[in-house]
């Protein structure tokens, strides 16, 4: 027999039966949860309901509805029979002072530094409000920092780089990170080289999101090692988050030209491509196609690219596959393969693997005009070339012959 829930004991948001009701001031009750994210993750402010602008109170406290978690608690246990199972006392959210409290003592007492960093764990793995206030309790960042760089004990390395992740540091934070004399990027490729998987994912998210808000200084002197790790990772693929945080930080750092030579000298063009093999999900194809569209920009990125028997292949296999962005990223690849580096050996292999057919098709098919005039251009500076290809149609080339 199916038990129907009273429709008071369900969450507006999420239709669900409430676990932690929670009152806002426009009087709607809601499940702890699914309000919490509503307001942190989603950054509404107005009530799901009632669309009524929400005060500060409710952004910062939200108001326990007692009377009905006691009444859904007793609903569970008079239903226990039809398989419903009691609702637990949830445990009451904690306050930016619990957390300085919690830092404080494992400051003034370090043997309690690993139960801190459980306990830190802990609350900001619950809820987004949690996660709120221990950003809000300040000096969290500073507290963490000093573990990852000391780095003796993996265990909390990795508790404390778990906590970072979930915080989401703020653009200060992640600055004073950097900025602290290659000390703490230093400690972090450590954690890339000698860590297990889960703390490798995390060091590399929180590497990405540090060179993010980075100055040119800081990001035109990356170091060797910092690509040889992050283009390791990504031939691990330990995980699809740390693969694509690896693939963004590349793309960070590549715009500058003395980057990207070491980008090449750590291996990125051949893992790049064979990733690109590999691949099939949009956003990532995107990500190895604007990564390789920056390597390519030098004339060691396009020398690996062409050694790769199955670099420019695999580039044109993907256009018009894709999507529109990933299309004109390979057109780009394609043109800066064509324009710097074609010789008569390049040419053929463009001819024989289906380049030369992909560009006329990216004439006469729908995608952006830059697209299209790209490819274009790359049709009409080697037309002399192609011109006697039984493969394409000869108007196609005629039509665009300087």
């Amino acid at each position: 027999m199916e038990v129907e829930v009273p429709s008071h004991f369900l969450c507006p948001i999420s239709l669900q039966l409430m676990r932690d009701p929670v009152t806002l001031s426009t009087g709607i009750t809601y499940d702890r949860e699914s309000i919490e994210t509503w307001l942190f993750s989603r950054k509404n402010t107005a009530c799901p309901v009632t669309k009524q602008a929400l005060s500060a109170t409710d952004h910062h406290h939200l108001t326990p509805n007692h009377n009905l978690r006691r009444l859904i608690q007793s609903w569970c246990v008079l239903n226990a029979s039809y398989g419903i199972e009691r609702i637990p006392t949830p445990k009451p959210p904690v306050e930016a002072a619990d957390v300085v409290k919690l830092i404080n003592d494992a400051r003034k007492y370090p043997n309690t530094q690993q139960k801190c960093l459980k306990r830190l764990k802990s609350i900001a793995a619950s809820s987004e409000r949690n996660r709120k206030h221990i950003g809000a309790a300040g000096a969290v960042v500073e507290f963490l920092a000093p573990i990852i760089m000391k780095g003796d004990d993996w265990r909390n390395v990795t508790e404390a780089l778990f906590i970072l992740h979930q915080l989401e540091a703020s653009n200060s934070e992640l600055k004073a990170l950097i900025n602290q004399n290659d000390e703490f990027v230093n400690s972090l490729l450590h954690v890339l080289r000698c860590g297990h998987a889960e703390s490798r994912a995390f060091a590399v998210i929180l590497l990405r999101n540090m060179y993010s808000v980075a100055d040119p200084n800081q990001l035109t002197s990356a170091k060797l090692e910092l690509f040889a790790e992050v283009v390791k990772l990504l031939r691990d693929q330990i995980s699809h988050p740390a693969s694509k945080a690896a693939l963004k930080l590349l793309i960070e750092l590549n715009p500058w030209g003395r980057n990207r030579i070491k980008a090449v000298m750590a291996g990125a063009v051949t893992v790049l491509v064979e990733l690109l093999l590999e691949t099939r999900e949009r956003q990532s194809c995107e990500l190895i196609l604007n990564a390789l569209d920056h390597l390519c920009r030098c004339a060691e990125g396009r020398a690996e690219l062409l050694l790769h028997g199955g670099g420019l292949a695999i580039v044109s296999k993907k256009i018009l596959r894709v999507s529109n962005a990933a299309s004109d990223r390979g057109v780009r690849i394609l043109g800066s393969v064509a324009k710097y580096s074609a010789n008569s050996r390049v040419l053929g292999e463009m001819m024989e693997v289906g380049v030369v057919t992909k560009l006329c098709l990216v004439l006469q098919v729908d995608c952006s005009l830059k697209t299209k005039e790209r490819a274009k251009e790359i049709l009409r500076l080697h037309s002399r070339a192609w011109k006697n290809s039984p493969c394409i149609p000869a108007h196609l080339l005629y039509s665009y012959q300087s």
